[in-house]
């Protein structure tokens, strides 16, 4: 009874975590090196927004043939780009994490293009910066390392180069005025209102319920990536990632946001964000904590003795277990019923008894040839409806067949013959397979040659 409740309340829970899905998207990547003051980082923020028009309207004259693109980069020196600084340390330091961005760089592609059914507006901003005063504490055995700061989200206008690029609605309203008055005042503004530089999911999903694997020799191949130097080759690398769909992350999915507008026509407006993804590695060995409500990750140069892991940390011990436990139960059902069905099956000869059948010859000559065909049947019918063919049924709806007529007994005066073949063989005449007769007038032979024979001696 245990196992049964247990059971159900991890199929329960597979249901509910799998069919709940994140609100934003992100996607993050990462290295920290505790050994050093600063680490980069890059997050990349995208959105589609479609605008659909399947019976033209209004709205389609206007953007009909309409193609543009708003593509440009701005450093730390920009005042969009601090003000954006501002935004993510501000959230940083709302999350409880002490980590600080000192460095950040911003590349966007806004580009629209409209067709005969609907119009797609792709939005596209990444950030590059340089993260520090993530290190907690240091000594000569462990690293503790801030890992609370992954929640990079500005909920205010970010203005780059006099371009509004945190809101959707924003880059319309400045290319597309004409456009964009169908939407102001309805849902579809709340659909385009929803801001684009939100990684708030990438904080939410706990680092426990990321896939970790660490690599005692990634360091001779990948210091590059690092910028590190040899020093420190042979070390650990760890490294978390998320976005696969699981039983603890859920069911990744796109995001989408959907509204409608009645005009002159019906439209609909639909954002649709690719699902969130997160690689953040670090140098060493990592073994989360939480200290003050904040994640970190306390590193050191090698992983324990003896330690060993997968990609999943215990779940796959669990699960190669459970899969060992249920082939072991099917290996076993499986036996079992083999076994009864075996006990069940009745050994030796089935059907008809072999004794109770008798031969019967079918074939007769022809011309001068003679077949040894035959066939069996019963010697009585006394058990004929437990042994008789499925294709008796047909054949009592067809006419009687003519049983062949009986031979005719052999006489004394056919076996002094000296041309006619044995009683006991049942055929005719041995002189019709020698194209002549020998018999006189007193043979009692029927084949033909010998009547002829007789009839011309009498």
């Amino acid at each position: 009874m245990s196992r049964a409740v247990t059971l159900t309340i991890l199929l329960a829970g597979l249901i509910v975590i799998g069919s709940s899905t994140p609100v934003w998207a992100a996607q993050m990547d990462a290295r920290i090196n505790p050994n050093s003051d600063s680490s980069p980082f890059k997050m990349n923020y995208q959105k589609t927004v479609f605008i659909e028009y399947p019976n033209g309207g209004e709205l389609f004259d206007v953007l009909q043939g309409h193609e543009w693109s708003v593509i440009g980069t701005a450093d730390s020196s920009d005042p969009g780009v601090k003000n954006l600084m501002r935004q993510l340390n501000d959230k940083i330091k709302a999350d409880g994490s002490q980590a600080h961005i000192s460095d950040l760089n911003v590349s966007y592609d806004i580009h629209l293009k409209a067709r005969n059914i609907n119009t797609s507006i792709d939005y596209r901003v990444i950030i590059e910066g340089t993260l520090t005063n993530y290190v907690i504490t240091k000594d000569a055995q462990k690293t503790l390392v801030d890992l609370g700061w992954r929640g990079l989200t500005a909920n205010d206008d970010v203005v780059i180069d006099g371009h509004e690029l945190n809101f959707p609605i924003s880059i319309l309203l400045e290319e597309e005025p004409e456009a964009s008055a169908f939407f102001v005042g309805t849902e579809a503004e709340d659909v385009l209102h929803r801001n684009l530089i939100n990684a708030d999911f990438i904080l939410q999903q706990p680092l426990t319920n990321w896939h970790f694997l660490f690599d005692p020799t990634g360091i001779n191949v990948d210091a590059g990536t690092f910028g590190l130097s040899e020093e420190i080759s042979g070390f650990v690398v760890s490294s978390w990632t998320m976005g696969e769909s699981s039983l603890r992350e859920g069911r990744q999915v796109e995001r989408v946001f959907e509204a409608e507008i009645m005009a002159d026509q019906k439209y609909i407006v639909r954002s649709v964000q690719s699902s969130d993804q997160g690689n953040l590695a670090a140098i060493g060995f990592g073994a989360l904590d939480v200290f003050d409500g904040v994640e970190i990750a306390g590193v050191t140069p090698t992983p324990p003795q003896d330690y060993a892991t997968t990609s999943t940390g215990d779940f796959p011990v669990m699960i190669i277990y459970g899969m060992a436990a249920m082939a072991a139960i099917a290996g076993g059902a499986f036996f079992m019923f083999s076994n009864r069905a075996l006990k069940n099956t009745k050994e030796g000869q089935q059907g008809i008894d072999p004794s109770r059948l008798q031969g019967y010859q079918t074939s007769s000559s022809s011309g001068g040839y003679q077949t040894n065909r035959g066939e069996a049947q019963l010697k009585d019918d006394s058990s004929y409806q437990q042994t008789r063919s499925v294709y008796d049924t047909q054949s009592s709806q067809s006419p009687p067949q003519q049983t062949p007529p009986p031979q005719p007994a052999s006489t004394n005066e056919e076996a002094a013959c000296g041309c006619a073949a044995s009683a006991d063989m049942g055929s005719e005449c041995d002189c019709a397979m020698q194209g002549a007769c020998l018999c006189d007038a007193t043979c009692g032979c029927n084949a033909d040659i010998c009547k002829e024979q007789v009839n011309s001696m009498s």
